[in-house]
């Protein structure tokens, strides 16, 4: 991530930043809800109406990003860790926590908090949904939301460390073994695997038609297997 960054505030005193990397996520977010998915869903909205709930929807998604590094946050502090920052970037959020856990109990329910966030505002989303049903913009965010914040928590449970799965993973190792350098050596080694897996489908999709997925892909693999190297 780029050393400048836009400060958005602070939440329960941990400042919000934005990399600069964020807006491109943000364009392509907005033009993929704006011209395949919401004309998918709603084909008789004008045209300018898809790219402003496109817009609206691609910033409450990554409120909820901010809410699911939130839920690390604030059971770091609990646990008496500081928490330095919490940064927007391409691959969406980090929470920048000061110092490892104290014990594998501390960090199984720091790295469980996020993917759990994720879930509630999945289901939050979902509850609202009844109350829309007249309303098709609402009710279109509504359906994203619902669908991209349980993706994201089933993303991040993913057994890839540096990924919230990885770090449950490493906790469950650190228990089992006693010795925290050990559970990271395994849960960094599972990490690159996963990683090789998502470069690998990549690159199969890139030479079976389909190169935005397949790149993106492999870039994220590329993103893995580096934080996990130097993790």
């Amino acid at each position: 991530m780029s050393r400048l960054t836009i400060p958005l505030g602070r939440v329960f005193g941990i400042p919000v930043r934005l990399d600069p990397s964020w807006f491109l996520i943000f364009v392509l977010t907005t033009w993929t809800l704006a011209v395949s998915y919401f004309p998918g869903e709603f084909e008789d909205w004008p045209r300018v109406q898809y790219w402003v709930v496109g817009a609206v929807t691609a910033v409450l998604f990554f409120a909820s990003v901010v809410l699911h590094e939130l839920g690390h946050s604030v059971l770091a502090l609990r646990f008496k860790i500081p928490v330095r920052s919490i940064t927007l970037y391409i691959f969406g959020g980090v929470a920048q926590i000061g110092a490892e856990p104290p014990s594998a109990v501390a960090e199984f329910w720091i790295a469980i908090a996020g993917p759990m966030t994720s879930f509630a505002l999945s289901a939050f989303f979902r509850l609202l949904q009844p109350a829309f049903a007249a309303v098709s913009p609402l009710l279109a965010l509504t359906k994203y939301l619902t669908y991209i914040n349980v993706s994201l928590a089933l993303f991040n449970l993913i057994p890839g460390f540096p990924l919230d799965g990885g770090r449950v993973f490493r906790a469950i190792l650190w228990g089992v073994t006693k010795n925290l350098r050990r559970a990271t050596l395994i849960a960094g080694t599972l990490g690159r695997i996963i990683a090789s897996l998502f470069i690998l489908g990549g690159v199969w999709q890139i030479f079976t038609g389909r190169p935005g997925n397949g790149l993106w892909i492999a870039f994220i693999g590329w993103f893995l297997d580096n934080a996990a190297t130097g993790q």
